[in-house]
């Protein structure tokens, strides 16, 4: 069988994060704006009105450096 191939322009996906801190975000994914890959962050907060909403952040995908020898 070939494997399928799918398009994820303008699509992303939101994970539930395992936070080791308050500042970390409670979602992390990764989001394809335009063909460019982003990574994508989500915290949950409360408005004044009690209404819940998500806080999110896209930033540049994260790239581990190499260690230097």
């Amino acid at each position: 069988m070939s494997e399928q191939q799918y398009d994820n322009t303008n699509k992303g996906v939101l994970f539930k994060n395992n936070k080791k801190s308050e500042k970390h975000p409670d979602f992390k994914g990764n989001i394809n704006v335009d063909g460019n890959d982003w990574d994508i962050a989500g915290w949950e907060k409360t408005a004044k009105s009690g209404n819940k909403f998500l806080s999110l952040k896209v930033s540049k995908p994260y790239k581990k450096e190499e260690e230097a020898f």
